[in-house]
């Protein structure tokens, strides 16, 4: 049968009974609907009602396509430079690069603990088969065999039998010195509390985790009791990373960034701070992203901060503070963002590829960091860059100032002083990457 529409009753009925009557009652069973609402089965039927649900159909279906495109999209990470590199090499490159990765993880092996096992001949092998001989000879040192195993790592429990000793008179006992413990009354020598901590922040280990592990090598210790380690023996290691804020104050040339974190037992977001300089690594905790936390840590210093645009840094880079460079890597994230919609992104996609290559020439030739490498930098990577502003410049009122393409190109444009740079320093590198990577990795931990 097919649908029919049923209107309202309009006479003097009260609400109530009108409500019952004609749109039913879940009370009571006679009121119910007793057809299908379903397309009726003529194909000639026609109807505002049909007409209006092909439309949601095929609206429906255009959405489903739209949400295909950016989930693929998202899936699309951004290619290194150095996959991109690999591409334009020839093949003796290729070649050269492989013999020497080789050539480093075989010296990387000769470097391990290494126990030589000798493997006779079996007894019914020893005679040759030929004339019968039995006193063969051995030739050379034998034939080599390499097999790489691991050893589990273990835990010691330690005793010390402390010496007592007593007077006669009974009036003097003295026991032997308890052996010095990192806090007062714990079972944990340094060496277990440092692996906890290592595995902690270092290789990004989550407590639970520790805790099988310590499980299943025999000693069994709960989340709590590490994590009051853990935090007791933070206090006592608060000079280091003191110090080491100290010295990232003094380096030249700093690297920072920043990420946001959950915090514990809060809805509202926290964020760490990452500051590098040379082969030092600082890590600083803020409740929220104010420029507080980098002037707390540069304020008054003098030397490059390389940077993204974020304004929290202005504080430390002001006419009477550090240098600001910019992050090449943070303008062609945002231009590859811009992909999808605007393919001409492409362009200057390809010119901020062949400036890096200019940087990995200079490195294969172990130049960095020289007057020749701010010689090559003048000579290649600053024609590269007038390109590029050029190509910003003729596209910046082509597209609407919140389309991808047009956040990519006003950021660049306004970034443009601190950008350039490195031209004009070859200490400087072209990004904030390594930052970068540091800061997911303390997330991560």
């Amino acid at each position: 049968m097919s649908a029919t529409c049923v209107a309202p009753s309009t006479g003097n009925q009260s609400r109530k009974k009108r409500r019952e009557s004609c749109w039913g009652s879940t009370s009571r069973p006679r009121c119910d609907q007793s057809y299908l609402l379903a397309p009726p089965d003529d194909p000639e039927h026609e109807c505002g009602w049909q007409g209006y649900a092909k439309s949601l159909e095929k609206k429906l279906s255009e959405m489903e396509q739209r949400l295909a495109q950016l989930e693929r999209h998202r899936s699309e990470k951004l290619p290194p430079l150095e996959r991109e590199r690999r591409r334009n090499r020839d093949s003796d490159e290729r070649l050269a690069e492989a013999r020497r990765k080789r050539q480093e993880r075989a010296l990387a092996k000769t470097k391990l603990v290494t126990d030589t096992i000798e493997l006779k001949v079996p007894e019914a092998e020893r005679r040759c088969p030929h004339c019968d001989n039995a006193e063969l000879r051995s030739v050379g040192d034998g034939k080599p065999s390499t097999v790489f195993e691991y050893i589990p790592g273990y835990f010691r429990r330690r005793i010390f039998r402390r010496e007592t000793l007593s007077c006669r008179c009974g009036q003097y006992i003295v026991n032997a010195p308890a052996p010095e413990r990192t806090t007062d009354k714990t079972q944990y020598g340094p060496s277990f509390i440092a692996h906890l901590i290592v595995s902690k922040c270092g290789d990004s280990i989550p407590l639970y985790r520790l805790e099988k592990q310590y499980r299943r090598l025999g000693i069994p210790i709960s989340r709590s009791t590490m994590t009051d380690l853990f935090h007791r023996h933070a206090e006592l290691l608060a000079p280091l990373p003191a110090r080491l804020l100290e010295r990232v104050r003094q380096s030249e040339l700093v690297f920072g960034d920043e990420t946001s974190i959950k915090m514990l037992g809060s809805s509202k977001r926290a964020y760490v701070w990452t500051f590098i300089a040379d082969r030092l690594i600082a890590y600083r905790f803020s409740v929220d992203r104010s420029g507080e936390t980098p002037q707390q840590v540069l304020g008054g210093t003098k030397g490059t901060l390389v940077v993204d645009g974020y304004t929290g840094y202005n504080k430390v880079t002001q006419v009477d503070g550090r240098r600001r460079a910019g992050c090449l890597a943070h303008a062609r994230r945002k231009l590859f963002a811009a992909m999808e919609g605007e393919p001409e992104a492409q362009q200057a996609l390809d010119l901020i590829r062949d400036v890096y290559l200019v940087e990995h020439a200079a490195k294969e030739r172990g130049i960095l960091g020289t007057a020749e490498h701010l010689a090559l930098r003048r000579a290649e990577s600053a024609p590269l860059m007038d390109k590029l502003k050029s190509w910003l410049e003729s596209r910046q009122g082509l597209h609407p100032p919140k389309s991808k393409l047009g956040i990519a190109i006003r950021y660049a444009l306004r970034q443009w002083a601190e950008l350039t740079v490195f031209l004009d320093d070859p200490t400087v590198p072209l990004d904030k990457d390594a930052c970068s990577y540091c800061t997911s990795y303390a997330v991560a931990a």
